[in-house]
């Protein structure tokens, strides 16, 4: 059988070239005849790497759309049958004279590089736009039937890593990876999965601490190292945002969604809280393995500036960010202002003790502050950080006193909102009143 196999292998290739036109190329007619073909027989197998070869976001984009088809109809009935990556090394290795366990080894590096060139053209910036959406759906297709109904979370992981080390925008895919797929709760709980594992390798590629790792570079790994960086946030912040408090039911890609083997998820509240759990987790485990990575300044600014909004309501335990705020509030200037919004959601809704909060805070209040792009939002926040009835009166005092000095550097505009802060802060605390009128 082996034997026989072999010869119509050899005959389908030598037919093969025979079909090409004059100039070597092959034309749509001829791709779509070998489709058929590799479709009808197994006699034709060796028609499947002649279609892989055309798979390129170079290819004219007919050629390709049609290799590809032809390619998806043939491995998925197959995908029960195609062995994993390490039975078909140990076939391929044993040289075993079995056919069937010969025809799973090479089927299974077909397969391989096929995935591989989905990949390819979901993510190369020369992909046509048809290509590039139906090669992703493709790719999903295997994603959600590779593993007897399971989520494929391993070729999964391996087009987000493509997608975070592209070295182009990756701006297309994410929205189509977006809009299409992100509303499911396993694919979305498999893309933080892959992310902790990828930002944690990035981690440990990079040395130092900080945001200065990848300012201050000048080779071009700190640059492949920022680009990586900023590939991470951008698929972070392309996931919406799922309300944990008003879903009663997650809808799944994967047939058996996030349950263990032999059990499925329902949408009965029980189930429904536990995959809110589950989510929860691995959306903190992703953030904080992005978060420790030396962030560009760009980045950084834009996540201090959303972290309130975006990340801490979703988080398992919100109190966990309280290193990195603290850090940031450390710093000083906008990078302080910025990590205000962050730090004061912990100190009052998780809990946080931060002594030297208002030490940092008074020294904030400087005349630049006032000219800043977040300044509306520092002040509100100095407003609602100052309105306490518990603060001392000599902390209370002392801001007033510093408002006051101010609104003779500032221009006109942020006089007029520190005469209202310094309004507030007589009005809700009458024992400083004394500072702007002493009874004799």
């Amino acid at each position: 059988m082996a034997k026989s196999s072999s010869a119509t292998a050899t005959a389908t290739a030598s037919g093969t070239k025979k079909r090409k036109s004059k100039s070597g190329a092959l034309t749509h007619e001829e791709v779509k005849a070998l489709g058929l073909e590799l479709l009808s027989s197994r006699a034709h197998l060796n028609h499947a790497p002649t279609l892989l070869a055309l798979l390129s976001p170079t290819a004219p984009l007919s050629i390709a759309l049609e290799a590809l088809i032809s390619l998806q109809s043939f491995f998925e009935p197959l995908l029960s049958s195609i062995p994993s990556a390490s039975a078909a090394a140990a076939a391929a290795g044993g040289a075993s004279d079995d056919p069937e366990l010969v025809f799973g080894a090479w089927l299974r590096q077909r397969f391989d590089e096929f995935v591989a060139a989905l990949v390819e053209l979901s993510v190369s910036p020369h992909s046509d736009e048809a290509i590039r959406e139906v090669a992703l759906d493709a790719f999903m297709d295997f994603v959600k039937l590779g593993k007897d109904g399971s989520f494929h979370s391993a070729i999964y992981h391996k087009f987000l890593h493509a997608v975070v080390h592209a070295t182009n925008s990756i701006d297309d895919v994410l929205e189509l990876l977006g809009s299409k797929y992100s509303k499911y709760a396993d694919v979305c709980f498999f893309t933080y999965t892959s992310l902790d594992k990828i930002a944690n390798s990035l981690g440990s590629q990079t040395t130092g601490s900080g945001k200065d790792v990848l300012q201050n570079g000048d080779d071009g790994a700190e640059d492949r190292s920022a680009i990586c960086v900023r590939n991470v946030y951008n698929i972070l912040v392309h996931i919406p945002a799922l309300d944990f408090k008003k879903e009663s039911k997650f809808d799944m890609w994967s047939t058996v969604g996030l349950s263990s083997k032999g059990e499925k998820d329902t949408s009965e509240g029980s189930s429904a809280t536990r995959i809110s759990k589950k989510l929860k987790l691995k959306f903190t485990k992703a953030w904080l393995a992005f978060l420790k990575l030396p962030l560009p300044l760009d980045v950084y600014k834009e996540v201090l500036a959303t972290l309130h909004q975006n990340v801490i309501p979703s988080m398992s335990n919100p109190a966990i960010l309280c290193d990195f705020l603290t850090t940031s509030y450390d710093i000083g200037g906008v990078i302080s202002v910025m990590a205000l919004s962050g730090l004061f959601i912990l100190m009052t809704q998780h809990q946080l003790e931060y002594p030297k909060f208002y030490d940092k805070l008074y020294a904030l209040l400087t005349p630049a502050v006032f000219m800043a792009k977040h300044r509306s939002v520092f002040l509100q926040l100095l407003d609602a950080c100052l309105k306490s009835s518990y603060l001392q009166a000599y902390l209370v005092a002392s801001f007033a006193k510093r408002l006051s000095r101010l609104t003779l550097s500032v221009p006109p505009a942020g006089a007029l909102i520190i005469i209202a802060l310094i309004h507030n802060l007589l009005r809700r605390h009458p024992s400083i009143n004394f500072l702007v009128h002493w009874v004799c």
